[in-house]
């Protein structure tokens, strides 16, 4: 049975072109992307080797033969870590036994009183939305993404039609959605939510959590109905292992950004926003 991590290193190998990693095309390719042998030998293993990755036969390969498969396909950053990811979701090393916490502890919340009157939120890779800055609340409330009596970014980019007002650049945050619900715990929580979304979402989400699309890199583009076009980058802080929840923090990515943000009187003081 295949796995996402050999399902993953072919969709990686179909998308590389002979070119790219300095290969000639030569002729009667029934594919634009990398034959197998051609990326075994690239990376130094055996075609066998490298079938039974592909196939989800070999669940645990090594640091270095990992390495050197993502040396091969000349992975960026982004791709090498989600490859490493997805190597230790393979291995076991990743499971968690129970759900994510729902309560942000206090020091958290502690936090987020300092980043006042920031943008900051406090979620899990499920998308709920467990607590956040008044910055993020005069931000995402009028978007309606706050609307929903327990608020979850990955249902609302997916299912509420004001997603795709609210970002621009829509196909890029619903990427990054379903490889968070990918990565989050495999609880019966999470199983739920999945299917949820499959049924309401369909291939939108399922076909993007399947293929393990990774988001492109840069600032988040959000149209505020007020502030208009703003250009954010976020910054995602994993909390400690066990408590599956994350502190986002998002920072103006240009002048234009920060006039417009100034303009919703963004220096007022404000207050935690939890929700319970």
């Amino acid at each position: 049975m295949a796995t996402p991590l050999g399902d993953f290193i072919r969709s990686r190998r179909d998308a590389t072109t002979p070119a790219q990693v300095g290969l000639p095309a030569g002729e009667r390719r029934r594919a634009p992307g990398l034959r197998r042998s051609e990326l075994a030998s690239a990376a130094g293993i055996s075609v066998e080797y490298l079938t039974r990755i592909e196939q989800g036969r070999d669940r645990n390969p090594s640091v270095q033969v990992i390495n050197a498969i993502a040396d091969a396909l000349r992975l960026d950053k982004s791709e090498r870590e989600h490859l490493r990811y997805l190597t230790k979701a393979s291995s076991g090393e990743c499971v968690a036994p129970s759900p994510p916490s729902a309560e942000v502890r206090p020091p958290v919340q502690a936090v987020l009183n300092q980043l006042e009157p920031g943008i900051a939120v406090v979620a899990n890779r499920l998308g709920d939305l467990l607590a956040y800055t008044s910055g993020f609340e005069r931000l995402a409330r009028p978007l309606g993404l706050l609307d929903a009596a327990a608020p979850n970014l990955t249902r609302f980019v997916f299912t509420d039609e004001r997603a795709r007002d609210a970002f621009p650049d829509w196909d890029r945050i619903a990427a990054e959605r379903a490889l968070e619900v990918w990565r989050a715990p495999r609880t019966d929580e999470a199983a739920a939510f999945e299917a949820e979304l499959a049924a309401t979402a369909g291939e939108e989400f399922t076909g993007r959590r399947e293929s393990h699309e990774l988001p492109s890199p840069g600032p988040q583009r959000w149209l505020h109905p007020v502030a208009g076009e703003l250009h954010l980058e976020c910054e995602v802080m994993d909390l400690p292992a066990g408590e599956g929840q994350q502190l986002l923090v998002m920072v103006p990515a240009d002048e234009v950004t920060q006039a417009a943000l100034d303009k919703l009187h963004w220096g007022e003081a404000g207050t935690l926003r939890a929700v319970n």
